[in-house]
């Protein structure tokens, strides 16, 4: 079998959750032997990952020859909001752009059950499957001497206890609440990796990344190599967005064993057991009290739990589960 991967504009959303995305899909077949096409001419299967126009017109013109088009959605209404300036203003014609988008495909794959119970609610009909964005467990494991090469050039000194947090630079993710958190929990030290336009940011976004309290840097857009390192060196991942389809740097931090405190959002619950995998908490008040138990160890430790209920993200297990669709497609 024969795939297409697609993605439109991949140089610009390479950073991005989607951008990684692609990346496991591409891992995910190779590891069961499926070839992926460099023309969608020469494919059996068109497997499309972006919404932007010419995405669109690929799936159509893919259908006219006769060639199955999986459509992968990644991006919703409630995603799109609080994410750029107008993002909220243009989110009811994003919704009814992306809907146009995914009906295109002849399968729908997202990647989160809560995901597929929005598209069903926009109206969509067509067969939705849901597969996991996936995470190379085997690259992803903690390293003492990483963690060590994070913290000397972070800064840190060895007593000094720190909570990262990774994302896009916007509202959604939760990024002002993570500077409140700064700002109450001075005796920590906080690092957000993760870059956006600031130009494309609101203004108190933009200010908080320009003005930050002394204990939080923003360390920007790293290699996987350098986030590696901090996941290893870190000891708390907190994760505050509000907001997700899946979250793959929350896989990611599962996979490094490492604490984790999310924001209690359906997303996470449909497969993450409160208080069992990870902690969540619904507010500042919350988020606080919980880093502080977690930090000292007044809660229990829960890594190795959480990295069970990742183990089944495997991308080989990803790539068969995808397989099973694009057949579906041709049968």
């Amino acid at each position: 079998m024969r795939v297409f991967l697609y993605s439109e504009l991949q140089r610009q959303i390479e950073k991005s959750g989607v951008g990684r995305a692609i990346l496991h899909q591409r891992k995910a077949l190779e590891a069961n032997g499926v070839c992926c096409a460099e023309r969608w001419q020469d494919a059996d299967v068109v497997h499309i990952n972006t919404v932007f126009p010419h995405s669109f017109f690929l799936a159509k013109k893919a259908k006219r020859h006769g060639i199955p088009v999986v459509y992968h959605a990644h991006s919703t209404k409630e995603d799109f909001r609080n994410s750029y300036v107008g993002s909220n203003l243009f989110a009811s014609l994003f919704q009814r752009w992306i809907k146009l988008c995914y009906q295109q495909g002849t399968r729908i794959v997202t990647p989160s059950f809560y995901a597929r119970s929005l598209l069903k609610q926009y109206g969509i009909e067509k067969k939705i499957h849901v597969i996991s964005n996936g995470i190379a467990l085997s690259e992803y494991q903690k390293d003492t001497a990483a963690g060590q090469r994070f913290r000397k050039q972070y800064g840190y000194k060895p007593q000094d206890q720190v909570i990262l947090s990774v994302g896009m630079q916007i509202c959604r993710k939760g990024i002002l609440d993570f500077v409140q958190l700064a700002k109450a929990m001075p005796q920590y030290q906080f690092i957000w990796f993760g870059c956006t336009n600031l130009r494309f940011i609101g203004r108190k976004v933009r200010q908080a990344v320009l003005h930050p309290p002394k204990n939080l840097q923003f360390a920007g857009y790293v290699p996987k190599e350098q986030l590696q390192d901090a996941y290893s060196g870190c000891d708390l991942f907190l994760f505050p967005s509000y907001e997700e389809t899946e979250g793959i740097v929350v896989l990611e931090a599962l996979a490094m064993q490492i604490p984790v405190l999310l924001r209690r959002i359906p997303v996470y619950t449909e497969w993450l057991k409160e208080s069992q995998d990870v902690y969540f908490a619904g507010d500042l008040q919350e988020f606080e009290t919980k880093a502080a138990q977690i930090l000292q160890g007044k809660l229990p430790d829960l890594t190795e739990n959480g990295y069970h209920a990742v183990q089944k993200k495997d991308l080989p297990n990803v790539g068969k589960q995808l397989l099973r669709v694009y057949q579906s497609c041709m049968e």
